[in-house]
């Protein structure tokens, strides 16, 4: 019998509905390939992933209920398994632009991903301008969960341009349970580990009780629109959600974020919330509507951890929620960087955090799996209050390459989550910084502006930096500046 959901999961696809769906998604952009080999196309993409596709089996399995809801689902092998469905082809017309791709894959990621079939889609979109491609993935939440399945991407990527052929293997779906099959092991589940009929119980109810909230909000929305009364937003973060996306990347050198560290102190993870804080600060001060003295923005930032108990290569059981309230009411750059910088001091001196080269060092490492863990551990702590997710990757500092194309560039989109209308996805990678911002269309109509402050935040904390002498690292004294007839 196939491995059954966890609470976790299920909660998930209950949370889940056309306004809110529950996926990670990576926009990749690639040259075009080696000018001397075979073009990256989209008829390589499907032979790497057929490749590849052996290391994450999940990706070729999908849902099954128990009739009643008396068990959690199951994960069972889909029959059907189409390869030349879930991987697609588009295009734009060329040379496409930045805004173009971008509203493309807005569209794509706005729409749920079907529960019929295995919960994944890659997209191969052409004509971007210098011949460029790009890779849009999308993964369910409960798909990649570190422990069981990462993401795809995480075996798709080579440290070297010659692609290693793996091969693939000879897969034969197992047999479909019947749905007696899935009764009797329910029943035994239910004798042997009675706590999962009362989850799958609470689960039941919890959907139930969503839907009928649901519901009836619609329904007082549609008494209000009716009655004149225009819709109330809680503030400028959060809010019912539309079932539209918009987009918006920001791509930055890693090399202004290490001077900035350098000069200030700090780490890099640091100087990225910084940047993000005075970002939202010049944003929200721009907004017609009253902040209401609003002089922090509450984000949960997961970090990674070190937990020797736990397996190694549990990529999941190694992040960890962290909150910071981001000084969005300090008019000065650099103390909103020591005010950050300070909300992170408890964590580093657990001595379980985690360096950034040691993370990005990872074998096979791919961001993508880590923001989505980083995105399933912040759903997990909604009940908190907080009003933004951040989830920053340190990647690979040297290129990652897919059937011998170079990547460029690369973009986490992870989903929003119930009741926020924003939400940040930061990754470094080959000597840059990439931030993407995933909005809600219709509530946060200008995320563009929001992109243009990132950038101007960072650009003010160099200005601080340039010119000054970097600190000396910690425990060891600078020495002294050399003359210049010195030798």
């Amino acid at each position: 019998m196939g491995e059954r959901l966890r609470p976790r999961d299920l909660a998930f696809l209950a949370a889940e509905s056309a306004a809110t769906p529950m996926h990670n998604a990576t926009v990749e952009i690639f040259d075009p390939g080696d000018p001397g080999g075979p073009a990256f196309d989209h008829d390589r993409l499907v032979e790497l992933i057929c490749d590849r596709i052996s290391f994450v089996p999940r990706y070729r399995q999908r849902i099954q209920q128990v009739a009643g809801g008396v068990a959690m689902p199951v994960w069972v092998d889909d029959p059907h398994f189409d390869v030349g469905y879930h991987v697609r082809r588009s295009a734009l017309p060329r040379p496409g632009s930045e805004d173009q791709l971008r509203e493309l894959v807005a569209r794509i990621v706005s729409r749920p991903l079907d529960r019929s079939r295995p919960l994944w889609e890659v997209y191969f979109i052409e004509g971007l301008a210098d011949g460029r491609v790009a890779v849009l993935s999308k993964s369910h939440q409960v798909l990649v969960d570190g422990v069981h399945t990462v993401d795809l991407g995480q075996v798709m990527l080579d440290v070297s341009a010659e692609p290693k052929e793996l091969g693939g293997d000879e897969w034969r779906p197992t047999r479909r349970p019947s749905p007696t099959a899935l009764a009797l092991d329910a029943l035994h589940d239910a004798v042997t580990r009675p706590e999962t009929a009362v989850h799958a119980a609470r689960s039941t109810i919890g959907a139930a009780v969503r839907t009928t909230d649901a519901a009836l909000s619609r329904a007082g929305r549609v008494a209000g629109a009716l009655a004149g009364r225009r819709p109330q937003r809680p503030g400028p973060l959060t809010g019912p959600h539309s079932q539209q996306r918009r987009l918006v990347g920001v791509p930055t050198s890693l090399a202004d974020h290490r001077l900035v560290r350098s000069v200030h102190g700090g780490t890099v993870n640091d100087v990225v919330l910084a940047t993000i804080a005075g970002g939202l600060r010049a944003w929200l001060m721009s907004r017609p509507e009253a902040l209401g003295g609003l002089r922090q923005v509450r984000a949960v930032v997961p970090v990674s951890v070190i937990d020797e108990e736990l397996e190694a290569t549990s990529l999941g059981s190694q992040i960890a929620a962290h909150f910071v309230d981001l000084p969005v009411g300090e008019p000065s750059p650099v103390v909103r960087l020591h005010q950050v910088s300070y909300s992170f001091k408890a964590h580093k001196e657990t001595g379980r955090a985690v360096a950034a080269n040691r993370l990005a060092g990872i074998a096979g490492f791919a961001p993508a799996t880590f923001h989505a863990i980083g995105t399933r551990v912040a759903a997990g702590e909604l009940r908190r209050g907080f009003q933004l997710c951040v989830t920053n990757v340190p990647g690979p500092q040297s290129p990652l390459y897919a059937a011998g194309a170079r990547m460029r560039a690369t973009f986490a989109i992870p989903p929003l989550l119930p009741g926020q209308l924003l939400s940040v996805a930061v990754t470094s990678y080959d000597g840059q910084v990439f931030y993407h911002l995933t909005a809600d269309r219709d509530l946060e109509p200008d995320p563009d502006l929001l992109g243009t402050c990132i950038r101007e935040a960072l650009e003010e904390l160099v200005e601080t930096a340039s010119g000054v002498r970097p600190r000396a690292p910690r425990g060891r004294k600078r020495k002294p500046a050399r003359s210049e007839g010195s030798k």
